[in-house]
């Protein structure tokens, strides 16, 4: 299989952070990361294009690391509640979204829908979740699932 080496212009889970020079397959660099401006073609006068992007996302973290800690502060140990519908057997119809639990985290602080790890929820009951505010730093706290 032929890979091609490619410069990350946002962070992709599992493959890197702006501005990281990575190989992987062509096919996924030209159906996927190029398409959607994920990354561009790696050459070799990129150079100062990768080190603007670092110095970039590095003075980013510093900025948010304070406000991550904040958010921390307050999401660290709480519970948020959910409301759904629910058969007589107690199983949702269809389950919970990310994007319903960054809504209901809203109060406390923002957080991106993509950054919080949860198992998939189909019926009522306590679920542990973690969200990840920055690379270094993790709130865990709970989902809740009520009747509505």
């Amino acid at each position: 299989m032929a890979e091609t080496k490619v410069i990350l212009t946002k962070t992709v889970a599992n493959l890197g952070h702006s501005g990281d020079v990575v190989t992987v397959k062509a096919g996924y660099a030209r159906n996927y990361l190029l398409p959607q401006k994920l990354a561009f073609a790696w050459n070799k006068g990129a150079e100062a294009q990768i080190v603007a992007m670092k110095r970039a996302r590095l003075a980013q973290a510093v900025a948010t690391r304070e406000d991550a800690v904040a958010a921390k502060e307050a999401i660290e140990g709480s519970a948020v509640e959910i409301a759904a519908k629910v058969s007589e057997s107690g199983k949702l119809f269809g389950g919970i979204s990310k994007e319903a639990i960054a809504m209901a985290l809203l109060d406390k602080a923002p957080v991106d829908p993509k950054a919080i790890t949860v198992e998939t929820i189909k019926t009522t009951g306590e679920f542990p979740a973690t969200v990840q505010l920055h690379p270094e730093i993790s709130a865990n706290f709970f989902v809740k699932v009520v009747a509505e």
